[in-house]
């Protein structure tokens, strides 16, 4: 993704250095530094013209004399909403002060999050390159200032980040972050990892080489790197193993990147026919995508001298959106992927990003008055998601803990609306049971139906709740 240039943004970085004239960093450097080195990320991933300008100017109507109407006059409508969402999520930071009690102290900033959200994902996407900024200068500020910092980077924008699929931004921040945390385990971890890779370099060295040859002679064409394990990565795979480190198989995976699908599993077979695959660990991410849209093959074998090594085989498309996620869509589909869930055509955004519908929902009930559950809310936006499948084999995302209304609401409100029953995997089943991932869901209706009351236990996202209580209301009226 090469960097951009125009006359819009050439004359934006001459408003933004006349607007920052005067002002400095903690570092020491001219405050103009930042902003253009928020052009400078977002130009690497890709993103549209709009998007660089608002994160040039993105500081500039809190810091600086410049207001909305100038720079709505400058540069258009959609450039003043977008610097305007990220002085709001600015403004919301400024109130979370205590960071023992993070979580409460989160919640003015989570409701403007939302309302930021609602109409235009490219507020995050412009906050979250401000941020990767602000980490690689963190040493700057002073010491509580670095963990309250780091401590919201790790709880609430490397999420976010590893939602929009985003995986070298959100291994970047993770790390950084996790550093000024906990720094004393944050360097036993490095070590270990140091340690190991450099007791496993002559081993991965032959097995790069009978990988190239044995693909050679099959005539796949491919690319061969190594990726090694980060650090915040590591320790919560320990966490989740008693922190027992042999437990762990990927400190140092090998990444083989091909032309299309089919070889794909070509690759998988030459492997295995190299090495012996350890039971249970391979995993087909691209029958199966991640919840957040991740696609690769995972497999882990036992070489001949008895080590025991990761390999991960994608497409260059899967890829680009294993490293970029939203951004990389931004990129490749060569449109503004929220100007059409903002018009409500959301068969345009990718499955696993209709979750941003849910944001569009909740922003316009903050901004009506109306009372939302921050709870929920966070659960819904934070928590794992699952794929279930129609009979037809149309991917439904939805978030984990939801019910088979909840289902039937994503698909259509005239579904939802008239529930009879469920089949799951092919079996009859009741409305009170959670999916899982990988289910198929038929859903049963008929015209006879009318929605209950009753239903709103047998519900788990605010979107079917949202859809039972205007058909509710539209009745009673």
């Amino acid at each position: 993704m090469k960097e951009k240039s125009s006359p819009r943004i050439e004359h934006a970085v001459e408003i933004a250095k006349k607007a920052h004239e005067g002002q400095f960093r903690k570092t020491g450097e001219p405050y103009i530094v930042h902003p253009l080195a928020v052009k400078k990320i977002l130009e690497e991933w890709g993103m549209d013209e709009d998007t660089i300008i608002a994160g040039i100017l993105h500081d500039t109507v809190e810091d600086t004399p410049l207001t909305l109407n100038d720079i709505k006059k400058e540069f258009g409508e959609s450039v003043a909403f977008l610097v305007d969402g990220v002085t709001k999520l600015s403004n919301a930071r400024d109130g979370m002060r205590d960071i023992d009690t993070y979580l409460p102290a989160t919640r003015d900033n989570f409701l403007r999050l939302m309302i930021a959200l609602g109409d235009d994902i490219r507020v995050l996407i412009i906050k979250l390159a401000d941020r990767l900024h602000n980490l690689r200068t963190l040493s700057a500020l002073p010491p509580e200032k670095q963990k309250k910092i780091a401590k919201e980077t790790l709880e609430v924008f490397a999420p976010l980040a590893d939602r929009l699929n985003m995986g070298l931004l959100r291994v970047e921040m993770a790390d950084m972050a996790f550093k000024y945390v906990d720094p004393k385990r944050y360097a036993e971890l490095k070590d270990i990892i140091d340690r190991y890779n450099k007791s496993a370099a002559r081993s991965l060295k032959k097995i790069e080489q009978e990988i190239t040859e044995a693909l050679n002679k099959e005539k796949i064409k491919f690319e061969l790197s190594g990726r090694v394990k980060s650090v915040y990565s590591l320790h919560k795979k320990l966490a989740k193993h008693d922190q027992n480190i042999h437990e762990i198989y990927d400190l140092t995976a090998l990444r083989i990147i091909v032309e299309d699908v089919t070889d794909c599993y070509l690759t998988l077979g030459v492997i295995h026919s190299l090495y012996t695959p350890m039971s249970g660990r391979i995993k087909d991410y691209i029958a199966m995508p991640k919840q957040n849209g991740y696609q690769s093959i995972h497999t882990t074998v036992i070489t001949k001298d008895k080590r025991v090594v990761e390999f991960q085989i994608r497409t260059h498309e899967m890829h680009e959106y294993a490293e970029h996620g939203l951004a990389a869509s931004f990129y490749y589909n060569e449109q503004k992927l929220t100007e059409n869930y903002k018009k409500g055509k959301i068969e345009h955004l990718p499955t696993n990003l209709l979750w941003i519908t849910e944001l569009q929902t909740t922003a316009a009930k903050l901004r009506e008055g109306k009372k939302v559950d921050l709870k929920k809310l966070k659960l819904n936006l934070f928590a794992d998601r699952i794929f279930v499948y129609t009979p037809k084999g149309d991917i439904i995302d939805l978030p984990k803990g939801a019910l088979p209304l909840d289902f039937a609401y994503r698909l259509h409100s005239e579904i939802g609306d008239h529930v009879v029953g469920v089949k799951i995997n092919g079996k009859m089943s009741n409305l009170s049971k959670k999916l899982e991932h990988g289910d198929i869901v038929e859903i049963l209706t008929s015209k006879n139906q009318t929605p209950h009351t009753s239903w709103l236990d047998k519900m788990f996202t605010p979107h079917a709740r949202q859809k039972l209580l205007h058909q509710l209301n539209k009745d009673k009226k």
